[in-house]
């Protein structure tokens, strides 16, 4: 049902190389490169992370109560993609761990202010 997902940016360069780094421990590659727009994914034909600088021109700002859910294959990986997102200059907004019956997630904002988790189910 989700084509892709869109946050914006207001420092292209700095941005791209974050998600470059952290999304391509998944595989994921540029799908779509522009002055302004930049998508990752896994296959082109599955759902796209996307980086943009506003349509509008006005700063972009990260929403409240939004959040980027990202899957994992398993706890190992959830852990390594959120210490990655920290070293990549990423803020911790709940470590790795069991959020309920067989679901395992960490969670982090990234340059801008954009909160994502990666998880599992088990």
């Amino acid at each position: 049902m989700i084509g892709y997902v869109t946050v914006g940016t207001n420092d292209m360069p700095r941005a791209a190389a974050f998600y470059d780094a952290l999304l391509g421990e998944l595989g994921a590659k540029r799908t779509m490169d522009g002055d302004a727009f930049i998508a990752w994914g896994v296959n082109p034909r599955r759902p796209l992370v996307c980086l943009a600088k506003p349509y509008d021109k006005n700063p972009a700002t990260a929403g409240n109560g939004t959040m980027v859910a990202l899957v994992a294959r398993d706890r190992a990986t959830v852990d390594a993609l959120h210490r990655k997102a920290l070293q990549l200059g990423g803020s911790d907004e709940g470590a790795p761990g069991p959020r309920g019956e067989g679901f395992y997630a960490g969670y982090f904002r990234d340059l801008d202010g954009n909160k994502f988790n990666f998880f599992c189910t088990e």
